[in-house]
């Protein structure tokens, strides 16, 4: 069986599962090579590469990149559920779901080619929307219609819709149009209450403190959704463009369940395990792949800070993405900022999902740590020190302000109070080691 993958609306290549060996091709398209412009869709995938892998070694790096584009958890049970199909069939859910990936791709039969004119875009009134959050339980939030309308990593419940100039929403069909913003409800699960307020503070604080983030905005239809305008896309006079981003693990080459680093858990048998995602890792590929490596390591250094700040336990491989371009990789905005912290007393984890050094609990950090981390990560212990009181003293500024926007949109006032006290506790902590760090001796490293 064989699919397209587009890019950008232009053919890039073709991807094949033969099923009797059980192994997975990807061949880019002659025209796509020809292409000033052209990139490879992930490092691992690069133009040269099937060329000097075992069939078994190119099949792996392939089913990993694509495999990574699909839902997770309780989505993918709804959309193999919707698409009639196994879970397991993860070439067939790619060929049934590849419509409306994250990034540029586009994965489909060779029907698209000959419909990339046609769009459709049907009224999503407000009325529905509430009553398909109420019907959550027994209704999937993702499937309308009949059809899986995302597939977009991750295990919250979303929707992606299309705003237009009147910021009414829609679902879109059609290769010539694309969604233009993430919606999403509270959570289903009530030890998780308050989750669109949480994520809602995190963002406006992350960007008021000078993080790249996309504009995010709490309304309310009566039940709360927190609205994500798309990084991803870009509105032109002709449409909406998609533009091509990968996450940590697909830039890792790291299969969904390893987007932790300790992708088995923090149990005492398997904590020494840790092949999962990590920091180091992830600064070493921008200093290799960024045609920018200071400045996205930067960026990198500043999102990974902000992260222990906000207490965000969830902060692994595949909340992170890259832009892919010719001239290389680049750090794209932050997202999927949550203080996990928050419902630590709730059976939610409380350790990092990556670890500072050697350090998983966000509580725990002392200044060998984060001295740790620079030696692993290759960065200069004075930068991270400068950089730890540089944004614990804007966040230090801009958390009330951050907060009182939040109530002002109708956030939930008991919860945003919560997180705000679990980050200016971190904030005291963090502060208090800035300027130990660089006094820790590299012989202790």
């Amino acid at each position: 069986m064989k699919l397209d993958v587009y890019a950008q609306g232009i053919h890039a290549g073709t991807v094949e599962h033969d099923r009797e060996h059980r192994l997975w091709t990807f061949d880019y398209s002659p025209s796509w090579l020809q292409r000033e412009d052209r990139y490879p869709l992930s490092p691992a995938l690069t133009f040269t590469g099937r060329s000097s892998l075992s069939p078994e070694q190119h099949s792996s790096i392939v089913r990993t990149f694509f495999e990574n584009l699909l839902p997770e958890g309780q989505a993918l049970d709804d959309a193999a559920r919707a698409s009639k199909l196994s879970k397991a069939e993860t070439f067939g859910l790619l060929a049934a779901l590849g419509h409306e990936t994250a990034g540029a791709l586009e994965v489909a039969d060779g029907t698209l080619a000959g419909n990339r004119d046609k769009k459709t875009l049907r009224a999503l009134p407000l009325g529905e929307l509430s009553e398909r959050i109420r019907a959550r339980p027994g209704q999937p939030f993702t499937v309308w219609d009949g059809r899986v309308r995302l597939s977009i990593a991750g295990y919250q419940d979303k929707l992606a819709v299309y705003e237009d100039d009147k910021r009414d929403w829609f679902l879109v069909d059609g290769s010539s149009i694309a969604s233009t913003h993430i919606v999403k409800p509270e959570p289903i699960r009530t030890a998780l209450a308050g989750m669109t307020s949480n994520e809602r503070l995190c963002m406006h604080l992350a960007s008021l403190i000078g993080l790249s983030t996309p504009a995010t905005q709490l309304v309310h239809v009566p039940e709360p959704l927190l609205v994500i305008q798309r990084f991803d896309r870009r509105r032109t006079t002709d449409g909406v463009d998609r533009l091509h981003c990968i996450d940590g693990c697909q830039l890792l080459d790291l299969p969904v369940g390893m987007k932790y680093e300790r992708q088995y858990g923090h149990g005492n048998d398997v904590k020494h395990i840790r092949d999962g995602a990590n920091l180091p890792a992830l600064f070493r590929m921008l200093a290799e792949h960024s045609p920018s490596p200071a400045a996205d390591r930067l960026a990198l250094l500043r999102w990974t800070i902000f992260q222990v700040l906000i207490g965000n336990t969830d902060a692994h491989a595949k909340n992170l993405s890259f832009f892919v371009r010719a001239a290389g990789i680049e750090l794209a905005p932050a997202y999927d900022l949550v203080c996990g912290l928050e419902y630590a007393d709730k059976n939610i984890e409380d350790q990092l999902a990556m670890a500072i050094g050697d350090e998983f609990s966000p509580r725990s950090l002392g200044a060998f740590d984060w001295a740790q981390f620079a030696h692993n990560c290759k960065l200069s212990p004075r930068l991270v020190a400068r950089q730890l009181r540089d944004i614990c003293s804007r966040a230090h500024e801009a958390l009330p302000i951050a907060a009182a926007r939040v109530i002002e949109e109708g956030g939930a006032r008991d919860t945003v109070n919560a997180v705000t006290e679990i980050v200016k506790a971190q904030i005291s902590m963090v502060k208090s080691l800035a300027d130990k760090v660089i006094d820790v001796p590299a012989s202790m490293l």
